[in-house]
């Protein structure tokens, strides 16, 4: 019987901890004003009739924190390139040498920041609402056992369990935002 509240538990915080890696990547994608290559993750390109993401037909890379190098792999894929960061929307303004892409990062101001910062704290309010609906889905599933014919014990000392890991990984959650809203309102 405890076996399955066992599984129950480990489903628990595997679950928890797809939710903690989806809020990395939506806080990578949000920029702090660095140079980052995760910044044009979101672009495709048109790879002779295959939309492809950039970071399958180019090297990207960031030598300084103002600067974004694209290098494609294919030197006929530099207009095509350029074309679809335009098209991206990110904000960028591409400059197309012959050999390279090279983006400018340009500064945030402090209203964007600030719009950037409230982003960052709406993706950490869903994750805790993920987190917390975890929790909830797998204590409705010890319920379940109890009537069952798992011990009243068991069940209790397994949501005191899922307790704590959703405490721990909400204060994750709160550290990860914490360090984001620095990382954006640091000029």
């Amino acid at each position: 019987m405890s076996e399955e509240i066992d599984i129950l538990l480990e489903e628990a915080e595997e679950k928890m901890g797809n939710s903690i890696a989806h809020l990395e990547r939506e806080l990578t994608k949000i920029r702090a004003g660095k140079a980052n290559p995760q910044m044009l993750d979101s672009v495709k390109v048109d790879y002779y009739g295959v939309i492809t993401p950039l970071a399958q037909v180019s090297n990207i890379n960031t030598p300084d924190p103002k600067n974004i190098i694209v290098q494609p792999w294919d030197k006929n894929m530099l207009e095509p390139i350029e074309k679809a960061i335009m098209a991206a929307n990110l904000g960028f303004n591409p400059q197309n040498d012959g050999t390279i892409i090279r983006i400018i990062v340009p500064p945030l101001t402090e209203e964007r920041r600030k719009e950037l910062v409230k982003k960052v704290k709406t993706e950490g309010e869903n994750t805790k609402v993920s987190i917390r609906n975890i929790r909830r889905e797998v204590i409705d599933s010890a319920k379940k056992l109890e009537k069952e014919g798992v011990p009243e014990d068991l069940v209790k000392r397994f949501e005191n369990q899922v307790q704590e890991l959703t405490n721990k990984f909400i204060s994750s959650i709160d550290e990860k935002v914490d360090e984001k809203e620095k990382d954006i309102m640091t000029i």
